[in-house]
């Protein structure tokens, strides 16, 4: 190869490394509540937010800290998220935060 084409990759893989330690500020949902989850307290479907004990929605999803889906097994004993429920009440989004996440949404002071 040329000398400017392994410059160009460098220059590249320098830029990737760069972006990828940044962390990308994740759009949360408008609608979600804000709370503690206890995990790991019930069997799947049902998770503990707060007080409640409410049902995962078929098809619902799970966030983790990295925006990486999990599954309700690996939900940790407790965490602070944002949940948004369905018509019916049931859990169709989680999304476990992240401490900046949870202390902008706790000085956005509508949830």
């Amino acid at each position: 190869m040329r000398r400017s084409a392994w410059a160009g990759l460098l220059a590249l893989a320098l830029a990737l490394a760069a972006t990828s330690n940044a962390q990308l500020q994740r759009q949360l949902p408008a609608n979600g509540k804000l709370g503690q989850l206890i995990g790991q307290q019930h069997p799947f479907p049902l998770v503990q937010f707060n007080n409640q004990v409410l049902r995962l929605a078929p098809g619902g999803r799970i966030y983790d800290e990295h925006n990486r889906t999990i599954l309700h097994g690996f939900l940790p004993e407790h965490a602070h998220v944002l949940i948004v429920q369905d018509m019916s009440g049931n859990v169709a989004l989680i999304y476990l935060l992240r401490p900046e996440e949870l202390l902008l949404l706790q000085n956005a002071g509508n949830r």
